[in-house]
C-alpha cells in the first residue's frame, strides 16, 4: 500500500491529518479515547471504514492505560470510552459496528483480568484494521470485473486508501482494476463543501500514477450527456435493509444523472456498512455539519456574514439507483431488502 491511513505503535495512534491534505502531509498522534473522538469528529480521519477501524484501537488504547487497575474502575474507564467515541459521528454505521464488537468481547470475556482483557482488546483492534484491507482487496477483484477493458470512472467523495484501512472502497475498485491490467481512468468530483475529491481522491490517484481528471461537482451532469463517463463508483457510510444508500451529500444527485444517461451507478462496501436495523434510507440519521464548511475553507471565507447555511453532510440514494453493491462476498445485481438480506445471510453462513 502506498497510503498507510492509520498506524497503531507504542500504545499510540498515528493518523494521516487528511485536514490539510495535499498542501501538507502531518500526521495527528491520539493516546486516548477522547483524542481518537475528536480526531473522528474534526475529520482528521474520516471515511466509514477508517472511522471504524480508528475508534477499534481507540478503545485498545484506553484499554491499555487503565489494565491493572481495580476492576469498577477498569470497567467504567471502557464505558467511557464506547460512550465517548459513538458520541462522535452520527451516519457511519461502520463506528457503531466496530465498538459494539469491542464491547462484546469485554463481555465475553468478563472474568479474565484486565490486563488480559486489554491484551484482547489490541488484537481485536489489529483483527478489524486487517480484515478491511482484505475485505478491500475482495470487493476490488469483484468489482473490476464489472468494468470494461477501457473505462472513463467518475467517483464522488474519496472512497480510497484514506477512507479504510487500505486499497479502499470505490477506488478500491479502480486499483485492482488497473493492477489487472485494464485502462481506467479516473473522473473525481470536487466534493463539496470539505473538498476530499479535489483534495484526497485526486491526491490518491496522482500518488499512484492512475489518471485523474478533476471537475466541480455542477459539471457531472455535462460529461454524462457528452459521453465521457462509462461508470460511477462510489462507497457507503450506511446501507439500509432495502438497499437504501447513504453517501457523502451530493450522492444522490449523481445517482439520479447516472440513471438519466443510463450510465451504471456501482457502490463498493464492506459488509460492516449494512445496519439491517435500518428498514430503509429514511431511517439512517444524517450528520448536520458545522456552517463555516460551507461559508469558506480554512482561513478563507467566501459568503457575508450573517448568512444562513445548511449543511447536512450526507443525503439518502434509493437502491432503486443502484445497479450494483460490490462486497468482499460479491455483487449483489439491482439491491432490494430481499436481495441484501440473501446477501447478508449467504455471507454470515459462511463465515459460521
Amino acid at each position: 500500500m502506498s497510503v498507510v491511513t492509520m498506524r497503531f505503535e507504542d500504545n499510540e495512534l498515528h493518523l494521516i491529518d487528511q485536514r490539510v491534505l495535499p498542501l501538507a502531509f502531518e500526521t495527528v498522534v491520539c493516546r486516548n479515547a477522547q483524542e481518537t473522538a475528536q480526531a473522528i469528529r474534526l475529520m482528521v480521519v474520516r471515511g466509514a471504514p477508517a472511522i471504524g477501524c480508528a475508534a477499534a484501537f481507540g478503545v485498545a488504547i484506553e484499554a491499555q492505560i487503565a489494565a491493572g487497575q481495580m476492576r469498577p474502575i477498569f470497567d467504567a474507564t471502557l464505558e467511557q470510552a464506547f460512550l465517548v467515541l459513538a458520541a462522535s459521528r452520527p451516519t457511519a454505521v461502520n463506528l457503531f459496528w466496530a465498538i459494539e464488537r469491542m464491547r462484546s468481547l469485554c463481555t465475553k470475556h468478563g472474568s479474565l483480568p484486565s490486563d488480559e482483557i486489554a491484551a484482547l482488546l489490541r488484537s481485536e483492534a489489529h483483527a478489524i484494521h486487517d480484515e478491511d484491507v482484505a475485505a478491500n482487496r475482495a470487493m476490488g477483484a469483484h468489482g473490476a470485473a464489472l468494468l470494461p477493458h477501457e473505462a472513463r470512472v467518475l467517483t464522488h467523495c474519496n472512497a480510497g486508501a484514506l477512507a479504510t484501512a487500505g486499497h479502499g472502497t470505490a477506488l478500491g475498485v479502480i486499483r485492482s482494476a488497473v493492477e489487472a491490467g485494464k485502462n481506467i481512468s479516473v473522473i473525481a468530483d470536487e466534493t463539496r463543501p470539505f473538498l476530499q475529491g479535489a483534495r484526497l481522491t485526486a491526491w490518491e490517484m496522482v500518488q499512484e500514477r492512475i489518471p485523474v481528471t478533476l471537475i466541480a461537482d455542477n459539471m457531472a451532469g455535462h460529461l454524462m450527456k457528452s459521453g465521457a463517463i462509462d461508470a460511477v463508483i462510489v462507497g457507503a457510510d450506511r446501507i439500509a435493509a432495502n438497499g437504501d444508500l447513504a453517501n457523502k451529500i451530493g450522492t444522490y444527485m449523481v445517482a439520479v444523472l447516472a440513471a438519466r444517461h443510463n450510465i451504471p451507478f456501482y457502490v463498493a462496501a464492506p459488509l460492516s456498512t449494512f445496519d439491517l436495523a435500518a428498514e430503509s434510507g429514511d431511517a439512517i440519521p444524517i450528520e448536520e455539519r458545522a456552517a463555516d464548511e460551507v461559508t469558506g475553507f480554512r482561513d478563507m471565507r467566501w459568503a457575508p456574514e450573517g448568512v444562513l447555511v445548511a449543511n447536512p453532510a450526507f443525503d439518502v440514494t434509493p437502491a432503486e439507483l443502484i445497479a450494483a453493491i460490490i462486497t468482499e462476498k460479491g455483487v449483489i445485481a439491482r439491491p432490494d431488502r430481499n436481495t441484501v438480506a440473501a446477501h447478508c445471510s449467504a455471507a454470515l453462513m459462511n463465515q459460521g
